[in-house]
Order: structure tokens, then sequence, then C-alpha cells
């Protein structure tokens, strides 16, 4: 098991809100990261997809007004990885991480797969 547990949480977000309960019920306590004020870069999110083994669509917020906006339903991966980076709010929450997986919390019971 890591020891190491980064949570990239939305205060704001219930699912997100619940991951961080669910960890501190478990006796865990995190790194947060509130990603809305501190974006990840293009390459932290390049490897974030290889610990999650999805592809960048996978983790974007296709239900944001924002996606719309910008026309990203055709964009490609490299496309879809710069918004993220430049509008951290597409990207899909909660996300808990480890030194070698990382798991989106939705449904929130996918964040105890890593405890």
């Amino acid at each position: 098991m890591n020891n190491t547990l980064t949570l990239w949480h939305t205060p704001r977000c219930s699912k997100s809100r619940a991951a961080l309960a669910l960890l501190e019920d478990a006796g865990r306590a995190p790194d947060v990261r509130l990603y809305l004020q501190t974006p990840p870069s293009e390459a932290e999110l390049t490897a974030l997809l290889g610990k999650l083994s999805l592809s960048p669509r996978d983790l974007i917020r296709r239900g944001e007004k924002l996606y719309r906006d910008l026309s990203l339903k055709d964009a490609d991966d490299a496309a879809l990885i710069v918004a993220m980076a430049t509008h951290p709010i597409l990207i899909e929450r909660p996300i808990l991480i480890t030194e070698s997986a990382a798991v989106i919390g939705r449904p929130t019971e996918a964040i105890a797969a890593l405890l």
C-alpha cells in the first residue's frame, strides 16, 4: 500500500467533499490539492492519465458549458489536455492519486480501491 495520497479536491463539489470524508473516516490524511486554484500542467495531466489508464476524453467534464463553448467535442487528445490545463474546471473530480495509481472518485466508493 502506498502511504502518499493526494486528493485533487473542489470544496464546492459534493462528490469531492464525500471523497475527503471517506478518506478521513478511514484514518487517512491526504495531501489536498485545490486544483482549481493550482491547476495542473499539461505534463501533470499526461502523467495522471497514465496512472488512471484513461484517455483525456474520459477525464474531461463533457457536461460543462465551457466544454461546449470551446467546441471540444471533436478535439484531439492534445487539445483536450491543453483545455484542462488552461481551464481546470473541465477536469472530472475528485481524483485520488498514489505513487503508482489513481482513481476518479465517481462513485465515491471507487476511492476505497486505492486504500
